[in-house]
């Protein structure tokens, strides 16, 4: 891609992102659920309104589909760690730009998409991993742009899909 008045344009993509392309980060693992966990997030977030009974009177979820509690989808198993992880997945601070580290100074959230698989219950103990998925690059109206997408997957203890977000971020 190249304009013959300027020449060919610098990449904002880092060698270190070129490395870190679909390269899945070390997983961390949540602490088992439980249905306190559950009623107490459930609670807060319907706050002042009383949360829907699936995700705290085990007498009514018994009789759903679910034949238990199970998590409001927003409910997040690492929102109190003992200790905060790195970020993984994504590309280091500092690590976009071109070799002239020109590019990419300005930074905006492009949103997210979440896709989710089974919910939440009392009990699972979930896993969560990140990854670099990859980027385009393009000119906007903002000039010389990044589009990098990360995505996050979390997992329960069987396997299952529990939550796939892509995020982007828009660098100019």
């Amino acid at each position: 891609m190249t304009d013959a008045a300027e020449g060919p344009r610098e990449s904002m993509v880092s060698p270190e992102m070129a490395e870190r392309k679909g390269v899945w980060g070390e997983s961390r693992s949540s602490y088992p659920v439980t249905a306190t966990d559950i009623r107490r997030w459930a609670i807060a977030v319907y706050w002042p309104e009383r949360p829907p009974p699936i995700f705290w009177d085990e007498d009514y979820a018994a009789t759903t589909r679910w034949g238990g509690i199970i998590a409001p989808q927003d409910f997040n198993p690492f929102a109190w760690p003992v200790e905060r992880p790195g970020m993984g997945g994504g590309p280091p601070r500092g690590a976009l730009g071109g070799s002239g580290g020109g590019g990419g100074r300005r930074i905006m959230n492009g949103g997210q998409t979440d896709t989710y698989g089974v919910p939440i219950r009392p009990g699972d103990v979930i896993s969560a991993r990140s990854r670099l998925r990859d980027w385009e690059e393009r000119t906007t109206r903002l000039g010389e742009t990044l589009f990098v997408f990360n995505e996050t997957e979390w997992t329960n203890q069987d396997g299952q899909l529990v939550k796939r977000r892509v995020s982007n971020t828009i660098r100019y």
